[in-house]
């Protein structure tokens, strides 16, 4: 496998999808719901257009999972993709939102790139070659105690259907830290984490296009993730946590309560 090669066409086919997401921010013509709360735009499905025929230029045997169009059948590894992570924002004209494109052979992420194209961010990792931002290696922070740490999280789109030990668990890390932010993109929340910016993320009720990348990029800076018993997590886990690791046992400690 050849990992620059993947490496390259994941980062140019994430910069064609930001060109188009940036070309639609604040000039859309259409949204429409895929549920109560949860959007799609025309920037979402033309910008995971614009990804997937990048890669299939390259790569027409790979196998596509994306958010909007679903599986591709293919071998020799999956595409992951997210062409908008943070609809929401992006449809309310706040700039916190990014293309989010991973790469996986047998259920193993290899690469992940994430670009926030307003923001002039491109987060990069390689499996055992580290994380990367805008070229410069990244690694996650080195706060201590979830006392002096800043988390955070984010709200799924069913959050009625647990909303009680959802606010249960916002509220105890509230209470225990320097304050708890929610961005609305789990992918950038994670490379918040592995940038050190953020000391901590939980969230619940994720697809396998939100972290796929994140989580990579996460662990190539150093950051411990599991799901709430402490248990691995692998991308089709209902539940995440991803920190520092001096934090971890902590958080975990809260959320499991």
């Amino acid at each position: 496998m050849e990992i620059e090669r993947i490496k390259q066409v994941g980062i140019a086919a994430a910069c064609n999808g930001g060109r188009i997401l940036t070309k639609h921010f604040g000039r859309l013509g259409s949204i429409r719901k895929k549920g109560a709360i949860d959007l799609v735009t025309e920037a979402d499905t033309r910008s995971e257009a614009a990804i997937i025929d990048t890669i299939s230029t390259v790569f027409p045997s790979h196998a596509i999972l994306a958010e909007e169009s679903g599986t591709h059948a293919g071998s020799d590894g999956c595409w992951i993709i997210d062409p908008l992570d943070g609809t929401t924002n992006f449809a309310h004209n706040l700039p916190l939102f990014c293309v989010s494109i991973a790469f996986a052979v047998d259920d193993r992420i290899l690469a992940g790139i994430v670009l926030a194209p307003l923001l002039g961010e491109l987060f990069v990792g390689v499996k055992d070659q580290g994380a990367q931002l805008n070229g410069t290696p990244i690694f996650v922070s080195t706060t201590r105690t979830l006392a002096d740490s800043l988390l955070v999280t984010g709200f799924p789109y069913d959050l009625q259907t647990i909303f009680d030990p959802l606010m249960g668990r916002f509220g105890k890390c509230l209470t225990a830290t320097q304050g708890v932010r929610r961005l609305g993109s789990a992918a950038l929340d994670l490379c918040y984490v592995a940038g050190g910016r953020f000391d901590g993320f939980w969230e619940q009720h994720l697809k396998p296009w939100d972290t796929a990348a994140g989580f990579l990029i996460a662990e190539e800076a150093g950051a411990r993730t599991t799901v709430f018993s402490g248990a691995p997590y692998f991308i089709d886990e209902d539940e995440i946590v991803c920190t520092n690791g001096a934090i971890h046992d902590e958080l975990l400690n809260l959320l499991e309560q």
